[in-house]
């Protein structure tokens, strides 16, 4: 078998992917998986392990808590960093992403679950969600978001919108 992986792409710094995902558990394995493609295709393998964790920890989420498909979306921003997007059906905001509660504490080590987004604010350099409305095909949901980047960039207040 040959396998094919171009070079460094001399594209815009500035791109976007979206990868829309069904409601089935092996859907942030899928995810990570393409994240990593995306991610050494575009020379930004530093950043991948934390993405990774990051978009991992998003999508088993989606996955757990909404009956449905999810979409993950990665964006490049200036400077290196990466933007990672989950957009799932399920309109309710968890906590810290609803701005209605601080920073989650950490998790009893007792607890089965409800480490996930504990995680992913303290991974990511900045974070946030926000409820989708209604739109032609009636759909709503929500969108919580992330933002990653190398470990030599300065890393921006957290953020919550």
């Amino acid at each position: 078998m040959v396998t094919v992986s171009p070079e460094k792409s001399d594209a815009s710094p500035s791109w976007a992917y979206a990868l829309q995902l069904p409601h089935d558990p092996l859907a942030p394995r899928v995810a990570r998986v393409t994240l990593r493609a995306v991610l050494g295709g575009h020379g930004m393998a530093g950043v991948a392990d934390a993405a990774e964790l990051l978009a991992s920890e998003l999508v088993t989420n989606a996955y757990r808590h909404s009956g449905g498909p999810s979409t993950l979306r990665l964006r490049a921003l200036d400077g290196g960093r990466l933007r990672i997007s989950v957009w799932d059906a399920d309109p309710h905001i968890p906590p810290p992403f609803d701005k209605r509660h601080g920073v989650l504490g950490p998790v009893p080590a007792e607890v089965d679950g409800g480490r996930g987004l504990f995680l992913v604010c303290h991974y990511a350099d900045a974070w946030g969600g926000h409820p989708l409305g209604d739109d032609l095909f009636g759909r709503n949901g929500k969108v919580l978001w992330c933002e990653v980047g190398p470990p030599w960039a300065a890393a921006p207040a957290r953020v919550s919108a």
